[in-house]
Formats: C-alpha cells, sequence, structure tokens
C-alpha cells in the first residue's frame, strides 16, 4: 500500500490544517472534511491518503476491512481534486471516502457476504446504493467486514474474526452486528462513514456499541438492488457516521426511487431531510414505562433518564407509553420470518456440506428449512395487525425513545450466541418504523451508551431533526475514542 511516508507524518500535518486544531481531520464529520475540501485546507487525495495509511497500522488488530482498494480509491480521489480544481465537483459527497458493508455488490470487487463459503466471490455489478454514492462523488475506499450472511447482532463471525471494538484496546468486545466492520471502520477513524444494513438493528447496535449514529430508514426508502438479502421484507440499507447530519446528508443521497426495487416506487420523497434545528418545542414523544427498563444496566438507565430531561429542557412533551406488546413479543416474531426469508435466500449454501459455515449462522438461519407456509404467512399478517395497531396506538405522538442495548459492549467470550443483544431494535423492523441510534453518554468503564428514536414510516426527516437537537446537548458527552490518535 503505497503509504509509507504518511504513517509517520500525515496525521500531524493534516490535523494542523484541519478546521478545529484539536480534532485530527480522520475523526471529523463530513460537514468539516467538506469544508476543507471546498476551502483548500485539505485535498481528497491528502484524505484518502490518510485513511489508508490508518487502515495499514490499525486493521490487523481491529480487522475492519474485508477488502482495501488503495489504488483506486487514490486514483478516484486525484480526479475529485482536479474536478474541484476547474469547478466541476461532481456532488455533495465529492472527494469523501465511504466503506461499504460486504453484503453490497461493488462490480468487479470481491463480495463473500460475510463467509469464508464465498471466499473468492467477485462481483457482477453495482448496488444502487453504490451507484449513488459515486454519483455524489463519494470514494469507495473498502468493504468492511460483516458477520455471515447478516445474520447476527453481537458482530461475531467463526471463520472471518470478529472485528476488534476499538473502544477497549486491552479486551476484545463485540463490535455490534450485523454491520460489525463498518461500525469499527468509521469509530475507528479509517474512513469518513459507512454503510450497512438493519434487518433488526445491524444499522443501530453496531453503532451503539462503537459510539456512532446509524439510521435505519423505512423500508422502501432506500433500494436494496444489489444488496444480499438475508428477509426480503426487512432488510434496510443506512448509514453509520459521525454525526446525525452526516447520516442525513447520506440518507438524502440514497433515498428515492428506484426501478430495480419495486417498494421504493411507491414511497414520498422525503423533502427536507437535512431541515435541522435546536428546539423541540410542539414535539410529543413517549418514554418507556419502567418494567420496560429493567432488562437494562444502571448506567443505560441513568443515561437514559438524562435524555428524557434535555429533551424536555429543548421544549419537548414526554409521556410514558410503552408498545402495545412487550419487545420479546416482537423480536420473537420477527425470527420466524427472518429465518424462513433467510433460509430460501441461502438454501444453495447451507444445505450444502463440507463448506465452512458458522455454527452460529446455522443455528439461526436453519430453522427457516422446517417453517411451514401457514407459519410464515401467519406471521406475515400478524405483522400487518401489529402496524396498524401501532399507528393508532401513537398517534399524536412523533417518536419512541428507549435505549439502543441493554448495556454497554461486552467482551467476546461472554457472547451467548442463543441470545442477541437486540432487545429493543427488533420491533423497528416489524412495525416498519424508521429508527436512529445516537451516543448519550459513557458507561462507567468508559464504554459508548446509545439512545434509539423509533418514528412512524416515512418520518426521517423528523427523527432526524430530534436527533439532532439532542446531539447539540450531549456535545459535552460526545464519546471521544482513545488510544488510536
Amino acid at each position: 500500500m503505497p503509504v509509507l511516508w504518511w504513517q509517520t507524518q500525515a496525521e500531524h500535518y493534516l490535523t494542523a490544517r484541519s478546521s478545529d486544531v484539536d480534532t485530527p481531520i480522520f475523526s471529523q464529520t463530513i460537514e468539516k472534511q467538506r469544508k476543507a475540501l471546498i476551502e483548500g485546507r485539505l485535498s481528497s487525495v491528502e484524505l484518502v491518503t490518510l485513511y489508508l495509511a490508518r487502515i495499514d497500522r490499525f486493521n490487523t488488530k481491529l480487522n475492519a476491512f474485508a477488502a482495501v482498494f488503495a489504488e483506486e480509491a487514490l486514483q478516484a480521489a486525484t480526479e475529485a481534486d482536479d474536478a474541484r480544481a476547474s469547478g466541476k465537483s461532481t456532488g455533495v459527497l465529492d472527494g469523501i471516502p465511504i466503506g461499504l458493508k460486504d453484503i453490497i455488490e461493488y462490480e468487479d470487487h470481491p463480495t463473500s457476504w460475510g463467509s469464508r463459503a464465498l471466499d473468492g466471490r467477485q462481483s457482477s455489478m453495482s448496488a444502487t446504493v453504490v451507484q449513488k454514492l459515486q454519483q455524489a462523488g463519494a470514494i469507495i475506499i473498502g468493504k468492511t467486514q460483516s458477520v455471515e450472511f447478516a445474520l447476527g447482532g453481537w458482530g461475531t463471525n467463526q471463520y472471518l474474526g470478529t472485528p476488534w471494538n476499538p473502544w477497549d484496546l486491552e479486551t476484545h468486545r463485540v463490535p455490534g452486528g450485523s454491520s460489525s466492520g463498518s461500525g469499527v471502520a468509521v469509530a475507528a477513524g479509517l474512513t469518513s462513514a459507512a454503510l450497512g444494513t438493519d434487518t433488526g438493528g445491524s444499522v443501530r447496535l453496531p453503532s451503539a456499541f462503537c459510539g456512532l449514529v446509524g439510521l435505519k430508514p423505512t423500508f422502501g426508502r432506500i433500494s436494496n438492488h444489489g444488496v444480499m438479502p438475508l428477509s426480503h421484507t426487512l432488510d434496510t440499507v443506512g448509514p453509520l457516521a459521525r454525526s446525525v447530519a452526516d447520516a442525513a446528508l447520506i440518507y438524502d443521497v440514497l433515498q428515492g426511487p428506484d426501478p430495480n426495487h419495486t417498494d421504493t416506487l411507491y414511497q414520498p420523497f422525503d423533502n427536507s431531510p437535512l431541515e435541522l434545528q435546536e428546539d423541540l418545542a410542539g414535539f410529543c414523544l413517549a418514554a418507556l414505562p419502567d418494567e420496560e427498563r429493567r432488562v437494562c444496566s444502571d448506567d443505560v438507565n441513568q443515561a437514559y433518564d438524562y435524555t428524557l430531561k434535555h429533551a424536555e429542557d429543548l421544549g419537548a412533551t414526554i409521556i410514558t407509553r410503552g408498545l402495545p406488546h412487550s419487545f420479546e413479543t416482537y423480536r420473537n416474531l420477527s425470527n420466524v420470518v427472518i429465518s424462513a426469508e433467510g433460509y430460501a435466500h441461502a438454501a444453495e449454501l447451507v444445505d450444502q456440506s463440507g463448506l465452512q459455515i458458522g455454527n452460529a449462522t446455522l443455528q439461526r438461519i436453519l430453522p427457516g428449512k422446517t417453517c411451514s407456509a401457514q407459519d410464515y404467512l401467519n406471521a406475515m399478517m400478524q405483522f400487518q395487525h401489529w402496524r396498524a395497531e401501532f399507528r393508532t396506538h401513537m398517534a399524536g405522538i412523533d417518536a419512541l425513545l428507549t435505549p439502543t442495548t441493554t448495556g454497554p459492549a461486552i467482551p467476546v467470550v461472554d457472547v451467548d450466541e442463543q441470545l442477541l443483544p437486540a432487545h429493543y431494535t427488533r420491533a423497528t423492523n416489524v412495525l416498519g418504523l424508521c429508527g436512529l441510534a445516537i451516543p448519550n453518554g459513557l458507561s462507567e468503564e468508559g464504554l459508548p451508551l446509545s439512545l434509539c428514536l423509533h418514528g412512524h414510516p416515512y418520518t426521517e426527516s423528523t427523527i432526524l431533526r430530534i436527533g439532532w437537537s439532542l446531539e447539540q446537548q450531549f456535545k459535552e458527552l460526545a464519546p471521544s475514542l482513545p488510544g488510536l490518535d
């Protein structure tokens, strides 16, 4: 990788040239990186080279990237700089490096779906989201690690290795999954942002465990064309980013109709995802009843209470109202649909003997083999009933606020693969909602904690505005990654 002298020079050089002298450019938001690029204080070649140097230094330990496209990224950066110099900037992500979860197709590049069984597989086309990123000027810097077949919330991977949560360099802690590598890559300052997918929390869980913002859009907002299907009725593509504004920017680039994914053709276009305001006057937010918080650690509950107080201080009305059914109820039925649809898509692989497919993956997907048509259809009809019930139950409420996880990231050795950390997140997908995870403090161990906003379908602008307002209040609690600066 052509980054030798940068390994000792680049980080200091670019920190000094950044707009925030105390914050290295690699850990700044896309907003600030774009400003530095436009003002000529930073070039895309410098930014990409810096990230490549950091990948070279840290990826052996962190295992965030499955593949890195160094030469291509540098060439794209050179072209972005040349275009900017001639006044021909290509779009709002011009010259910004983005990582792709390794279930997103990228033509003529490796895409193994997080599985050793597909080692060496090359994509024959690029997903719609990749095309949109590149049309906006983004640079694809590499493929990030994924849980095998995107089926798992802890981020573990038996054969390809579990990415290392960069918040604890001494103890190997879970990164969250299934978009594990994307979470680690952004948190560790190896790329400006990354894409993940969320079927039951797989954007929001790694965002929570890694101290990031993660947006799960409403199903059909963003095209799934060219993305490995786990559950074709629940899968959504979403960004993992360092700020709500960055997540909103990437969401705005990716949203919209795609004839290759018909579910996107009938959704209302979100015209104002970037209209972010500080106060919450006029908003009504639902808080969980005490019985739905007993599964959480003390520090999660303390951070949650702190969040509710600040929401009130910003002018929001807070009422106590849980979902019509327990979170376990939604989660349990989602298992039926995810395993049935997952098996339908991966049967050709999981039914073969001798392939290196992880035990946890098989345990989660093989129940779909024996799922009857009646059980599957009953589950889908129940989903529709629950969605109608939610609209009535939450009428007049702009968002439900919950913790994203019940506790901070645990050591990998303590993982029970029979249990998943998606206690609060699965309901978002089952009910057809949009969701936003934002950092809201640190645990006693100094690990990130997270808040999840669950919004009505097609109200991404609303939850982004609420999330941004709260984010401003949390600046003094904003996670600052130790050890990799």
